[in-house]
């Protein structure tokens, strides 16, 4: 699988589980006629949205995934490619996180309005992670592709060549 598409799949799926939440959250709340929850959940996930929004402005790689871009293996040939295993081998912490603040949000409801906070602030902070990956990928000719590793093991990258592109500076009229 391409790095870009797991920080893709990341950015995607993070909002997704936070909308999920969300809904969870309120219709919770809704048949417990909790309207204050529904008011401080809209207040929280205004706040997470202005922070997110405000941590993933800047198109730089984050200093983690340089990190993983700069330790990456060299490689002349393709990693084996199976997406549904390396997505479930990185994002199993979300989709825990998500099953079971739903789950608890039955008896709390609490739980998934801030859980819909948190995946918002994640999926925001990280929206431009797969542009600036993208940017390294074209300026070095080379294609990140993510190894197999286990669920609990650190991130590892492979580089492969790929198609350089030399694109004239764009000049300010």
């Amino acid at each position: 699988m391409r790095f870009v598409d797991l920080l893709r799949s990341t950015v995607l799926l993070s909002a997704g589980a936070a909308t999920m939440l969300g809904v969870v959250a309120v219709i919770t709340a809704n048949l417990d006629d909790d309207a204050v929850l529904v008011l401080v959940a809209a207040g929280w996930w205004v706040v997470a949205t202005l922070i997110g929004g405000w941590l993933g402005r800047r198109t730089q790689a984050s200093p983690a995934i340089q990190r993983a871009l700069r330790e990456a293996r060299a490689s002349t040939m393709l990693p084996e490619i199976a997406p549904a295993r390396i997505l479930l081998n990185r994002l199993w912490p979300l989709l825990v996180v998500t099953v079971v603040a739903a789950a608890t949000s039955l008896a709390i409801p609490q739980v998934a309005a801030v859980a819909a906070g948190f995946g918002l602030l994640w999926a925001l902070s990280m929206r431009h992670q797969e542009l600036a990956v993208t940017a390294v990928e074209e300026r070095d000719g080379v294609t990140f592709f993510v190894d197999s590793t286990t669920a609990f093991g650190t991130i590892r990258l492979v580089r492969t060549p790929g198609l350089r592109r030399d694109l004239p500076p764009a000049h300010s009229h």
